[in-house]
């Protein structure tokens, strides 16, 4: 589910009911109205997240360009509700179907490629690439793992196929980035079920390590489902898993006390272990230098 809109208004629309350049830079002082973008205000504070300043920076951008721009790359993205894994957002993103004319400023890249009918849709109001464009974009331009993470997040939240993405590249043929982007959609899976889990993934893949069992559920001798763990090995008896720790916040756990969650991931760990399965945990700061938890799984899976 998206946000509601908020509602900006334009110089010319505040001018012509009534207010004056005076007023309308008394209220700017006040914190009446926010500066969006030049000649775009906002009757209330911008969003306190990244994300939501984004949306609305694209939303004043859009005022301003000429018909046939569309909402492209990172900001079509988070309109989708797709993870941006290291993208930056300091440019609202949009492409033009022309062969040139692109230009690009410290608040809007604008791109020109070819759009195909299918590559376009709608999100919030504004013309914006389909998820599958958006993601083979994602994947010719973003680093090589922050486009599997958004390809991954695409295809577990269902809003295309693998399918879908193979026809999404081959229209793509000889564009730049196109390799990358091959192997960003052969090596996508949609049953990462996080940005950490996707990371996770790919530093598996970079060590050298088995391919691991995504989502496998461990069950005991009796057929009694033991747990659904983020990464397994079962002819050898391992299992990883990713301790985001962020399943361990009220967002997630609602009322329930987060201490009593913790313990509850103990006994199930415990019972892992008991089935005779080796348990290996990382966190998101083990992502980022992953050898020593690499070199654990090898000796596990050894």
């Amino acid at each position: 589910m998206h946000p509601e809109p908020i509602t900006m208004y334009r110089r010319p629309q505040l001018l012509a009911a009534g207010f004056t350049d005076h007023e309308l830079a008394r209220m700017r002082r006040a914190g009446e109205l926010t500066s969006v973008r030049r000649g775009v205000y906002l009757a209330s504070p911008e969003p306190d997240d990244p994300d939501g300043r984004h949306r609305l920076q694209v939303r004043a951008a859009m005022t301003e360009l000429a018909t046939g721009a569309v909402v492209s790359h990172t900001s079509a993205a988070l309109l989708h509700g797709l993870p941006t894994w290291r993208m930056p957002l300091s440019r609202v993103q949009v492409t033009r179907a022309r062969r040139s004319g692109g230009r690009r400023d410290p608040r809007l890249h604008l791109r020109t490629a070819p759009l195909r009918r299918a590559d376009i849709t709608t999100a919030d109001g504004l013309p914006i690439t389909s998820v599958a464009r958006t993601v083979v974009d994602l994947a010719r331009s973003a680093p090589f793992e922050s486009g599997v993470v958004t390809a991954d997040a695409a295809l577990a939240l269902g809003l295309l196929t693998s399918e879908d993405l193979e026809e999404a590249l081959a229209r793509c043929k000889g564009w730049p980035g196109c390799p990358r982007a091959r192997r960003v959609v052969a090596f996508a899976d949609g049953r990462s079920e996080s940005v950490g889990e996707s990371r996770s993934r790919l530093a598996i893949a970079n060590a050298g390590l088995p391919e691991p069992v995504l989502q496998w559920d461990v069950r005991a001798a009796g057929g009694r489902l033991v747990g659904r763990v983020d990464f397994g090995w079962p002819d050898d008896g391992v299992v990883g898993e990713f301790d985001g720790r962020l399943k361990y916040g009220r967002t997630i756990i609602g009322d329930r006390d987060p201490g009593e969650v913790v313990f509850a991931e103990k006994l199930r760990e415990d019972d892992l272990r008991a089935q005779g399965l080796t348990v290996i945990r990382w966190t998101w700061d083990d992502l980022a230098k992953f050898a020593p938890i690499a070199a654990r799984l090898d000796r596990a899976l050894a």
